[in-house]
């Protein structure tokens, strides 16, 4: 025993750091405010469990601190790891390399590194014990999915996601997913401003008065459904409108529109969306599905629920929409990259979708038991072109961000495309006729 030294670290965590430590699991995601001292937490938790960690001769021990951009790793939290194993250092427990900002401790090999996830190479690796990412809601998506979550697996590492809310990305998708599976090895907590004592009473007091009650609420009452910079369709309306009960009454008057978005790629899904007036039924999703069978999934909800409009996209849903044509079916082409009706816009899709988020507030959507409805309505952005036009991020972007094409949204959307007049029962009998006799269609035959 004499050759045993006790370093104090000096570090003294708040109540809140105190019970995420305390409840610690496989997978932790925590929305905190900005200056909550979530850096000092995710230092603490990686020196601890570097210190702790069993020597592996063959493997040592290895846990990393990942943010956005490696010069903001340096600068948040290299010198707060500097400053945690100060003691250390002095003890000569542990050496450290500046340039490749790492910190090995003598006893059992084990090392905390710091990486940008701007250089996706750099992170790549044998394995990880345990990882820490910060500022999630900047990160690509794949830097956590194909990279960080395969190097865990050999030691079964855990992850520490921290970071302030903005709107749909991965960092909210994970927070989603932890607080659904928390008996699964995920842990979700938010600590407000109010909850951390973090910053000065007055002080507190002074920002809610002084930002616009929106960033407030992101920034430092980290609410996800508030929607983040930029975010078109914020999810309180989205949720709301969710909420909101129509009678029939209300809605049996209006046009009954179908809206078609055809796969794209193997992992996109073809979506059709009837939606009468207010009133939007549930998305019908079919993943997987020839061209052939999408067609006569959209006459068959045609007949039965007797469309007034069918309008699909055009631009990966052209052979659907010749097929529905030659089959008697009329149906209008909506040009997504094509020129808008109001010069506010760039495109098509981005009047569509304005459109939509205008009429947001009265709408009522249909039960959304999975959130998928919720995600695709909430997750694109929009910028101001350099002729002050409005765009909306572009699919492969969205896409990008959430790791899923917002396909529901953009089926939604597609029903906005152009005024629809409904029909009187004689014109839907006519075109009825009318089908049956350019489709080729006899009469029935009993001895047929």
């Amino acid at each position: 025993m004499s050759n045993v030294q006790v370093v104090n670290l000096g570090y003294y965590p708040r109540d809140w750091q105190r019970q995420v430590h305390q409840r610690f699991r496989r997978f932790n995601v925590l929305a905190l405010h900005r200056r909550a001292g979530k850096t000092v937490l995710a230092v603490a938790q990686l020196v601890d469990r570097a210190l702790k960690a069993p020597a592996r001769p063959h493997a040592p021990p290895r846990f990393g601190y990942i943010a956005p951009f490696l010069k903001q790793a340096k600068n948040i939290a290299w010198s707060k790891l500097l400053q945690r194993v100060g003691p250390l250092i002095a003890a000569d427990q542990v050496t450290v390399n500046a340039s490749e900002l790492s910190i090995t401790f003598k006893h059992n090999d084990a090392r905390i590194m710091l990486f940008g996830a701007d250089n996706a190479d750099a992170i790549r690796g044998d394995y990880m014990d345990g990882v820490v990412l910060d500022e999630v809601a900047q990160m690509d998506p794949e830097v956590w999915h194909d990279i960080v979550r395969p190097m865990l697996a050999d030691y079964l590492g855990w992850a520490l996601f921290i970071g302030t809310p903005n709107g749909v990305n991965l960092f909210s998708e994970l927070y989603e997913k932890a607080r659904r599976s928390a008996r699964e090895g995920w842990f979700a907590a938010t600590y407000t401003v109010y909850e951390t004592n973090a910053l000065d009473e007055a002080e507190v007091a002074d920002m809610r008065r002084d930002m616009a009650p929106q960033s407030f609420e992101r920034e430092l009452l980290c609410s996800f459904d508030v929607p983040g910079v930029n975010q078109l369709i914020s999810t309180v309306d989205i949720i709301e409108a969710q909420r909101r009960v129509l009678k029939p009454d209300d809605y049996r008057f209006a046009p009954k529109i179908i809206g078609v978005d055809p796969a794209r790629f193997g992992d996109d899904r073809s979506v059709i969306v009837k939606r009468q007036g207010l009133y939007v039924h549930p998305p019908i999703v079919l993943a997987g599905i020839a061209n052939d069978i999408l067609v006569d999934r959209i006459i068959d909800e045609k007949l039965k629920w007797g469309a007034d409009a069918i309008f699909c996209d055009a631009g990966q849903g052209a052979g659907v929409i010749d097929w529905l044509r030659r089959l008697g079916h009329p149906c209008t082409e909506v040009w997504f990259g094509g020129k808008a009706k109001d010069p506010q816009y760039a495109d098509k899709r981005t009047e569509i979708w304005c459109e939509m988020a205008q009429a947001m507030p009265m709408l009522a959507l249909p039960p959304d038991p999975k959130g998928t409805l919720k995600r695709d309505l909430a997750a694109p952005t929009y910028k101001f072109m350099g002729d002050s036009k409005k765009r909306l991020e572009s699919k492969d972007d969205t896409k990008k961000r959430i790791l899923v094409s917002p396909d529901e949204g953009d089926a939604l959307a597609v029903t906005f495309a152009q005024p629809v007049e409904a029909k009187s029962e004689k014109q839907k009998l006519l075109e009825s006729l009318n089908t049956q006799a350019t489709a080729g269609v006899p009469e029935y035959n009993p001895y047929g």
